[in-house]
C-alpha cells in the first residue's frame, strides 16, 4: 500500500512539472504585438504573434483607432479613438479619447471624455493608473488617471509641448518628450528632448540635449527615436541608460525608423519603419542586430506595442527590471 501511495505521488509530481513546463513554454511563445494599421482604409487596432503570424483585427469601427498599449497583465489594451470625439471650432478632424478593451477586442469603452484630444496612453507597472498626454489646457501636457478613467490629474505645466509618457520600472518616475528647451531649426521648427520626472510631476530633469528631435522614450534602458542626423525624414532608433548616459544608435537607414517597443525579456525591440515606402512593423535584437520585417502590406502599419506574457523564461545570465509595461534584461 505504501509503495502504491508513493508511486501515485511520483506520477502526480511528474504531471504537475510537465504542466508547469507547458504553461511557461506556451506563454513565452504566445507573446503578441498590438499595432495600428489602415490596411482596411481606416486605422484600426490589430494584433499578431511576435513572429508576425496570426495577424487579426481587434477593432472594426468607421473612425480611427490608434496607439495601442497593453496592460501589465496582458488582459486589456488601451488605445485612442476619435469615434466619439468632438470637433472643435475651426478644426476639420474630431478629437481623440482614450479607450480600453479586452485583449481579444471585446468590451470597448471610453475612459476619457474631453472636448480636446487625449493621446499616448501608458499603463503603470501595477496596472492601477494610466498616464497620457492631452491638450485640454491649450498645449499638450502629461496627465495621469485611474485605470477606469477616474481621478485625472495634470502632472506637467509648461508652455512647451509634453507628450509620449512612459513609466519607470518601479512606477516612481515617468519619462516623456518635451519641446520646453528645444532648439529652433529653420526647416523643422522647434525640436524636442527626453525628460524624466517623479510620478507626481515633481523634479523634472532633461536627459538629452540635442539640436534635433528626440522622441518617444520607453525602457529601463530608454529606447527612443531621433532625427539628430539632421534630416526630418530620417528618424533612427537610439538607446540610452536611464540617466541619459551611454547613448547609442541602433538603426542606420535612409528612411524613418520610429515607435520602438521592448520585448518582454528585453532581448528585442519592435519598431515601425518606412524603409519599404510605407509603414511596416520590424523587430531587431536589443543591440540593433538581426532586423526582421513582421508585416508586409501595401497600407501603413505602425505603433507596435509588445505584450507581457504571464510567464517569462529568462535567458541565462539575465536579470530583469521594469520600465512601463515591459520586463527587460539588464545589460
Amino acid at each position: 500500500m505504501e509503495r502504491r501511495y508513493n508511486l501515485a505521488h511520483l506520477i502526480l509530481a511528474v504531471v504537475v512539472m510537465l504542466g508547469l513546463t507547458l504553461l511557461v513554454v506556451d506563454a513565452d511563445t504566445q507573446a503578441q504585438i498590438a499595432f495600428q494599421s489602415d490596411r482596411d482604409r481606416n486605422y484600426e487596432i490589430y494584433v499578431m504573434d511576435d513572429d508576425g503570424k496570426n495577424q487579426r483585427n481587434l477593432t472594426n469601427h468607421p473612425d480611427r483607432d490608434l496607439a495601442p498599449s497593453w496592460s501589465p497583465d496582458g488582459t486589456r489594451i488601451a488605445f485612442v479613438s476619435d469615434r466619439d470625439g468632438h470637433v472643435p471650432k475651426g478644426r476639420v478632424w474630431s478629437t481623440f479619447e482614450i479607450y480600453v478593451m479586452d485583449a481579444e477586442g471585446k468590451n470597448q469603452r471610453n475612459l476619457t471624455n474631453d472636448p480636446n484630444s487625449d493621446h499616448s496612453p501608458a499603463w503603470s507597472p501595477d496596472g492601477k493608473r494610466i498616464v497620457f498626454s492631452s491638450d485640454r489646457e491649450v498645449n499638450f501636457e502629461i496627465y495621469v488617471m485611474d485605470n477606469n478613467g477616474g481621478n485625472p490629474q495634470k502632472l506637467t505645466n509648461n508652455p512647451g509641448t509634453d507628450q509620449h509618457p512612459s513609466w519607470s520600472a518601479d512606477g516612481k518616475r515617468i519619462a516623456f518628450s518635451s519641446y520646453r528647451d528645444g532648439h529652433f531649426i529653420a526647416d523643422s521648427g522647434l525640436t524636442s528632448e527626453i525628460y524624466v520626472m517623479d510620478a507626481d510631476g515633481g523634479n523634472p530633469q532633461r536627459l538629452t540635449e540635442n539640436r534635433q528631435n528626440d522622441d518617444s522614450p520607453d525602457g529601463t534602458r530608454i529606447v527612443f527615436s531621433s532625427d539628430r542626423k539632421g534630416d526630418f525624414a530620417n528618424y533612427e532608433i537610439y538607446v540610452m541608460d536611464a540617466d541619459g548616459g551611454n547613448q547609442q544608435r541602433l538603426t542606420e537607414n535612409r528612411d524613418r525608423d520610429v515607435s520602438p517597443s521592448w520585448s518582454a525579456d528585453g532581448t528585442r525591440i519592435a519598431f515601425s519603419s518606412y524603409r519599404d515606402n510605407q509603414g511596416e512593423i520590424y523587430v531587431m535584437d536589443a543591440d540593433g542586430g538581426n532586423p526582421q520585417k513582421l508585416t508586409n502590406h501595401p497600407r501603413n502599419d505602425g505603433n507596435p506595442a509588445w505584450s507581457v506574457p504571464v510567464f517569462v523564461v529568462a535567458p541565462a545570465g539575465k536579470k530583469f527590471t521594469m520600465w512601463g509595461q515591459l520586463k527587460q534584461g539588464a545589460r
